[in-house]
């Protein structure tokens, strides 16, 4: 009777001590196995992030892109960004301003008499800089003596004078006190300031031409003539004794293909409206 029940004790104790040990090896178990359902929500996540972090860089890129196409079509086909050289056109126009043209003024419309307009006059030796001409390039600069393979194009900004058909004429016109004008080459400073200077005027169709935009009186230097041909302008400065213009170009016009933009608006160094 006791061995027997110890025998049942035993085996009693024997199944206890077999079921903890399974028990335990099964915690073990659940130890050393990983968690699959942890391990794949932290991989959703870490994809997550990712495509986000992608997804962040392609809209930068989508935004650079069309800024820059947007700057090259504004650029090209709407507006006309120039920074003037000289002072051919002071004081409406101050040498180093920056200004902004209308492309599209011409695109729809025709110039008008007083239009500052930039247009297309000649060429830039691509080799040198500092040779440059009137209309197409030579094959040979005759600044540096280089072959020219690929011309910049040289722009210039003046104001519209003459219109397609009309007939421009410089003419004597008055005189003026040699103080009231700037140091110009070839005044003669020893007739003294009292010196009186002949000027001109210009006439269009015959009747005189009012520029109150002149910076000063424009010295006569002979009687001058010009008839504009059908769909070409004639433009002039409005520093008229400095500005190397029609006047003195070997082709007086300027045909409208040519003639690029408007300008409007002058943005540095002092913001002001142009367009009359």
């Amino acid at each position: 009777m006791d061995n027997n029940e110890t025998n049942k004790k035993g085996l009693i104790v024997t199944v206890d001590d077999e079921a903890e040990s399974t028990l335990s090896e099964t915690k073990h178990d659940h130890k050393r196995k990983p968690d699959k359902s942890s391990d794949a929500s932290g991989d959703k996540k870490q994809e997550k992030k990712s495509n986000s972090v992608v997804k962040e860089i392609i809209s930068w890129i989508q935004v650079l892109v069309i800024a820059v196409v947007i700057a090259l079509v504004c650029n090209n086909f709407i507006i006309a960004n120039s920074t003037v050289p000289t002072g051919s056109m002071e004081d409406t126009i101050e040498q180093k301003d920056r200004v902004i043209g209308l492309r599209l003024s011409y695109l729809f419309g025709e110039p008008e008499r007083g239009d500052i307009a930039i247009f297309k006059f000649g060429w830039i030796c691509n080799r040198c800089g500092e040779g440059m001409g009137e209309g197409s390039a030579p094959e040979i600069c005759p600044n540096c003596g280089k072959e020219i393979t690929h011309p910049k194009t040289l722009y210039y900004l003046k104001r519209t004078i003459g219109l397609p058909g009309d007939v421009i004429e410089i003419k004597a016109d008055g005189k003026v006190a040699q103080s009231e004008l700037q140091e110009l080459p070839g005044l003669d400073t020893a007739a003294g300031d009292d010196a009186e200077l002949m000027t001109a005027a210009v006439y269009v169709n015959g009747e005189k031409l009012e520029e109150d935009y002149l910076k000063e009186p424009m010295l006569y230097t002979g009687d001058m003539k010009f008839e504009v041909p059908e769909d070409c302008y004639f433009f002039l400065g409005d520093n008229r004794n400095m500005s190397l213009d029609a006047r003195y170009w070997e082709n007086s016009y300027i045909s409208k293909d040519k003639i690029i933009a408007k300008v409007l608006f002058r943005y540095f160094p002092n913001p002001t409206w142009l367009d009359s």
